[in-house]
């Protein structure tokens, strides 16, 4: 058959996938995208040893992959951005400060050299707006994300007093927040990645069969933002915060809970909203928050702690089920010492000594479960109708089509926030 573009689009292809190389050699800061660039340029006629497929197998041999017992695991992602953004946060909370920490310093000068003001993939849809943002990873600045965006501007605005000279902090921070900005999407929530980014067409490939193709906003990342800027000062007579509670107000479940999109599930997604909430004022004697709260208190667990399952993406009767770990323990604790409320004093003291019965003895937690969410594999990123989609999607509570994530520090830092924050308010 004749085809006179295929040589012309091939090209392209190729091109396009070199330009988009990270610094370190990986493609996008994930996996899949990495091993189908390497497939792609090989198949091209790419030799193993050409600087562009070398550089990648050196990241792959050194920072982006571990051996256990003899065998090498490549990483499915990494994450030094969002672990050092919220290990900061967590000594914050300690009340811990930068004269007393070298390291803390020492960490906010290598998160402002990942400060990302490169043009990224994002503009396709955002245009005239000046980059500045943050990557999950080390490397990625082709997709920096609002999530580590926002985590980044409420780390900074709460460590810039303790600066001698905050002007590069400031800077940045007004040019994030000029992004952040830009990127709220029209329904008034943010996503990740992308503004706008849901229609649903490219999802009825017939090849989309894993993952999320789409980036829709999310409450999680939503929530993230409003806490980010009520820490700057912004409240709710703030057109952009309005606007953005009242998505969430839209988003919340009749039960009181909130859908998690990065984090396992409603515990991880109440637990972002509450304390963003308080941060931009809101009364949290309202009815839909207190309603939150004891979706919270009535998840607990008999040992004291929180758990839910990652099946709690493909059956709803899981929804804050599950075995107590110490993330979803911090997190209901951090979504219940936002209220300020007499009547979770109970809960609250229970899930800290749970937490403080299982500390080990050099001060941090085991955790083998999955707590973190890659992709929940509805192909739509965004929560969906399980009767139908348990038909469609052809994957059960296993989540054949998902990406689920055991994040290993958030066995540590999670914890750590919830206990500063639990003995502030209990010692009030």
């Amino acid at each position: 058959p004749f085809h006179p573009f295929r040589n012309l689009a091939r090209t392209k292809c190729i091109e396009w996938i070199i330009r988009h190389q990270d610094a370190d050699g990986i493609w996008g800061g994930i996996q899949p995208p990495t091993i189908y660039s390497l497939m792609a340029l090989h198949h091209e006629g790419y030799r193993l040893d050409h600087p562009v497929l070398a550089r990648c197998f050196h990241a792959l041999d050194t920072h982006w992959s571990h051996e256990v017992d003899g065998c090498i695991y490549i990483h499915a992602s990494e994450s030094p951005v969002w672990d050092t953004l919220l290990s900061v946060m967590a000594q914050l909370d300690c009340g811990l400060e930068p004269g007393g920490s070298d390291s803390m310093y020492r960490a906010i000068h290598w998160l402002m050299d990942r400060f990302v003001e490169a043009p990224g993939d994002w503009q396709v849809y955002v245009r005239g707006v000046q980059t500045g943002a943050w990557a999950f990873e080390r490397a990625n600045t082709w997709y920096p994300d609002v999530d580590d965006t926002a985590v980044a501007l409420t780390v900074l605005a709460r460590i810039r007093r303790f600066m001698k000279d905050s002007s590069a902090i400031d800077r940045a921070m007004s040019i994030a927040t000029g992004w952040i900005e830009a990127m709220q999407c029209s329904n008034g929530g943010w996503a990740a990645f992308d503004r706008d980014n849901d229609s649903r067409l490219v999802t009825r490939i017939p090849f989309c069969d894993f993952g999320e193709a789409l980036d829709p906003p999310s409450v999680d990342v939503t929530a993230h933002v409003l806490e980010a800027f009520g820490l700057m000062g912004r409240g709710m007579d703030d057109p952009v915060v309005a606007r953005a509670i009242q998505y969430v107000k839209n988003e919340q479940e009749p039960e009181g809970s909130w859908f998690g999109r990065w984090g396992v599930n409603h515990i991880y997604g109440t637990a972002a909203v509450l304390p963003a909430l308080e941060a931009v004022g809101e009364d949290m004697s309202s009815q839909y928050c207190i309603r939150a709260g004891d979706w919270i208190a009535a998840h607990q667990n008999t040992d004291g702690g929180w758990g839910e399952s990652c099946g709690s993406y493909m059956d709803d009767s899981l929804r804050g089920k599950g075995e107590s770990t110490a993330s979803q323990t911090g997190w209901a604790l951090m979504a219940l010492l936002a209220l300020k409320a007499d009547k979770y004093r109970k809960a609250v003291d229970e899930g800290v000594r749970w937490l403080l019965d299982r500390q080990k003895k050099d001060g941090t937690w085991d955790e083998p479960q999955y707590t973190g969410t890659g992709f929940p594999g509805y192909g739509i990123g965004k929560r969906t109708n399980l009767e139908k989609a348990a038909e469609e999607l052809d994957q059960g509570a296993e989540l054949a089509r998902g990406f689920m994530i055991n994040y290993n520090m958030y066995r540590h830092y999670f914890p750590l926030m919830a206990l500063g924050r639990a003995r502030k308010w209990l010692w009030r």
